[in-house]
């Protein structure tokens, strides 16, 4: 299954519907309570606040026309203010006129701002797109399905990454999260990908693999600091498999990963994990392998904290490992498309952060030891 996405567009516009609502709705509240006081001209200026309201949200064109229409009423209120004098009639109307202009230019500027926001959101995720590679992904050891989706409506793009490579020591899978949203992290991620691509295929370790993300990141994390950015860590899961029953795992503060089997379904990992990259300067030990049993017929279940983190109206995280439970039939290529729409149910709409998936299985016919 391939990535999905969608498209990047500003919040949408008020409905014309709502707009003429309350243009007529707010007049007809202002002239019964001016007609309850018998001062009904002393409330036809507060009309003026209503362009302002529909600047907010509505498009140029419907602040446009609620400024006209503020504008007609309150001219027509003054005509019938006899006691009025016509110098402060005047200096209503061109004050209504001076702020209804202000409201219409602070919707056109609003429009722009949000169409080039929306167009670096955009190219942001067309950027992640293009370097990380489209699902399927094929290895002699493995088949792996998968989904990436990074939120482009909300704040900023995050930095989920994923690779999986064929080495000379087996399959080697990566996926990590750094820390942060925005170019800043992205850069981050990709600076920790590429390192990954590198010494997955040269370091005969898993722990020697780990090392060279460790110096990417530090790396990274200096040049940052030059240029007067943040520094960064980076959650990271690297998988080492081979044709043995048995795999490797390094997993520095990542996510852990979940077996997805009929007879059982759960969590394969039991220590603890070890520190994120770019923090091992901080850990009392080196980072360690664990292994664990990735038997035929099973499939695996990667993913980033936009999974586990995500929120139900009433607050509540997405309960991964109890769900997983009833995943074990389902076949590896539907389980990125079946956690995603249940995602999307359990957090009533789009998910609020980036969100990566990786399912990994055995390739039909390999040799398992």
């Amino acid at each position: 299954m391939s990535a999905v996405g969608v498209g990047v567009r500003p919040a949408p516009p008020l409905r014309w519907s709502v707009v003429l609502g309350c243009l007529v709705g707010l007049t007809a509240v202002l002239a019964v309570v001016g007609v309850f006081l018998g001062r009904e001209t002393r409330l036809a200026p507060f009309l003026v606040v209503v362009p302002a309201l529909v600047a907010g949200r509505g498009t140029v064109r419907q602040t446009a026309v609620a400024s006209g229409w503020a504008t007609v009423m309150i001219i027509g209120a003054l005509f019938d203010a006899a006691e009025d004098s016509v110098g402060a009639g005047v200096a209503t109307v061109v004050f209504a006129l001076i702020f209804n202009g202000l409201s219409v230019a602070r919707a056109a500027q609003r429009v722009r701002d949000e169409g080039e926001i929306a167009r670096l959101r955009s190219a942001a995720a067309a950027l992640q797109r293009q370097l990380l590679r489209p699902f399927p992904l094929v290895t002699d050891e493995l088949l792996v399905h998968g989904l990436y989706q990074p939120v482009e409506e909300d704040s900023r793009v995050g930095g989920d990454v994923y690779e999986v490579v064929t080495s000379p020591y087996g399959s080697r899978v990566f996926i990590a999260d750094v820390q942060g949203k925005g170019l800043p992290a992205i850069s981050a991620a990709f600076a920790v990908l590429s390192a990954f691509r590198e010494a997955a295929v040269s370091e005969p370790t898993l722990t020697g693999v780990v090392d060279a993300l460790e110096d990417a990141v530090l790396r990274h994390n200096s040049f940052a600091a030059q240029v007067g950015e943040s520094e960064r860590f980076v959650t990271a899961l690297v998988l080492g498999i081979g044709s043995e029953e048995e795999v490797q795992a390094i997993n520095c503060g990542h996510v852990a990963p979940l077996l997805l089997h009929t007879e059982r379904s759960g969590p394969v990992l039991r220590a603890e994990p070890c520190v994120p990259l770019g923090l091992d300067a901080l850990a009392p030990e080196p980072r360690t392998v664990e292994w664990f049993g990735f038997p035929p017929g099973s499939t695996l279940l990667l993913c980033t904290d936009g999974v586990t983190e995500a929120r139900d109206p009433s607050g509540g995280f997405y309960p991964l490992e109890q769900r997983a439970a009833g995943w074990g039939d389902i076949r590896p290529g539907d389980v990125p498309a079946t956690v995603y729409r249940d995602l999307r149910r359990h957090s009533a709409g789009m998910p609020t952060d980036d969100t990566a998936l990786l399912v990994l299985r055995r390739r039909p016919g390999a040799d398992v030891d």
